[in-house]
C-alpha cells in the first residue's frame, strides 16, 4: 500500500480520532487541524497537529506546505449550534469549507495530482414540507425534496454543489481548463450514534439521550413525539463509509454524493429497546414544538441503492447489533 498523506479538519471528534487511529495504523502520514489541542496519544499520531481555526490563513498556510493526498473535512458547526447562530454556521460551515477546497485546488495544480475531498453532508439536506407528505413519500434518494429547513442543512447542500463545482467547472474559463485536481465526494449521514460521545442537544440526539439517562437511572424528557422517525447509524459504521468512499476507483463513482443507511426506528421502538435493557427507565414524549418540527422535514428513511452498487456499501450494525454490542455496554460502562 503506497504511503498517504492526508489531512484532516475537526481531527479531535470521535470521527477525526477513530480515521487518525486507523490510517496511522496503515501507515500513512495524518496532519490534524482542529481548535483545541489533542491527546497525548492522538497527537503522537499524528504528523503535525495543527491548531486553530479553519476560517483562519495562519492554519491554511501551515497545511499549506504538505502534498496532500487526501482530505477529510469533518470540521463543522453542527445543526443546533448553527440553528442558534446561523451567521456563525455559515462562516464555519461555508467559508472554512471553500478555504479548504481551494487549497485543496492548490494542493493538485502543485503536485498534478487530483486531492480527494471527503466531505460529510447530512440528511439536514432534505426539507419535506409537512408530516403528511413524510409518511407518503418514505425513502427518499439523493435527489428528492433537497429544500432544507436549517441553516446547517443549507450550509451543507451548498457545500455540496461548491465540492462538485471545484471538481468539475472551477477556472473552466482559464486560458487553459484547470480542472481535475480534486476529487470530491461526499456522504450523507444520517443521525450518527456513538457510545464514546456525551450528546450535546443535537438534533437527532432524542435516541442516545435516552440510554445514557437510563445509563444514569435518571428520568428522560423526549423532546420528539413517540412515532418521530428518521435514519440512524452506528458510528463505526459511518467512519467506515467515508474510508470505504475514499478507497473506491473513480472509474465505479456515479455520483458526488451518496446516502447511506442502516436503520430507522420511531423513538417509541427505541425507548422499548432502552426500557427492556433498564426496566426502571423512565421515558416520557414531551415533544419541543421547534425541534420537532426539524425532525418532521427529515426523511423517516433514505434509499441508498446507489452507494451499494457504486462501492458496495452495506452497513455492518443494524439496530439490534448496534444497541446490544455497541450502545449497551459501553455506555454502561461509563456510569459504572
Amino acid at each position: 500500500m503506497k504511503k498517504k498523506t492526508i489531512l484532516i479538519t475537526g481531527a479531535n471528534g470521535e470521527i477525526g480520532h477513530t480515521l487518525l487511529e486507523v490510517l496511522s495504523s496503515q501507515g500513512h502520514s495524518v496532519v490534524a487541524i482542529d481548535l483545541n489541542p489533542m491527546s497525548d496519544v492522538h497527537e503522537a499520531l499524528c504528523e503535525e497537529v495543527i491548531l486553530g481555526n479553519i476560517l483562519d490563513e495562519d492554519v491554511i498556510r501551515s497545511a499549506e506546505k504538505y502534498d496532500v493526498d487526501e482530505i477529510y473535512h469533518l470540521a463543522a458547526l453542527l445543526s443546533t449550534s448553527a440553528e442558534r447562530n446561523p451567521e456563525q454556521g455559515h462562516r464555519v460551515n461555508v467559508e472554512g469549507t471553500l478555504n479548504f477546497l481551494q487549497l485543496a485546488y492548490r494542493m493538485g495544480k502543485r503536485t498534478k495530482n487530483s486531492v480527494k475531498f471527503l466531505f460529510p453532508s447530512t440528511i439536514a439536506v432534505y426539507g419535506i414540507p409537512s408530516l403528511a407528505d413524510k409518511l407518503d413519500i418514505g425513502k427518499v434518494s439523493e435527489d428528492d425534496c433537497l429544500m432544507p429547513m436549517t441553516m446547517y442543512g443549507v450550509n451543507k447542500l451548498y457545500n455540496e454543489h461548491l465540492g462538485r463545482y471545484y471538481s468539475e467547472l472551477y477556472k473552466r474559463l482559464s486560458p487553459e481548463l484547470e480542472t481535475g485536481f480534486i476529487d470530491f465526494r461526499g456522504v450523507r449521514f444520517p443521525g450518527l450514534i456513538s457510545a464514546f460521545t456525551v450528546p450535546t442537544g443535537g438534533t437527532s440526539d432524542f435516541a442516545p439521550e435516552m440510554i445514557h439517562k437510563a445509563a444514569q437511572h435518571q428520568p428522560y424528557n423526549c423532546f420528539v413525539r413517540a412515532d418521530s422517525q428518521i435514519p440512524f447509524m452506528a458510528m463505526p459504521d459511518g467512519v467506515r463509509a467515508l474510508m470505504e468512499l475514499a478507497a473506491a476507483p473513480s472509474d465505479s463513482l456515479t455520483r458526488r454524493i451518496y446516502n447511506i443507511g442502516a436503520f430507522a426506528p420511531t423513538a417509541l421502538e427505541f425507548s422499548h429497546l432502552v426500557q427492556a435493557a433498564f426496566p426502571n427507565a423512565v421515558i416520557n414524549f414531551v415533544p419541543d414544538e421547534k425541534r420537532q418540527g426539524i425532525i418532521d422535514s427529515w426523511p423517516s428513511d433514505v434509499d441508498d441503492s446507489a452507494a451499494r452498487q457504486d462501492w458496495g456499501w452495506f452497513p455492518e450494525y443494524d439496530l439490534k447489533r448496534t444497541f446490544d454490542e455497541y450502545l449497551l455496554p459501553n455506555i454502561t460502562n461509563r456510569y459504572a
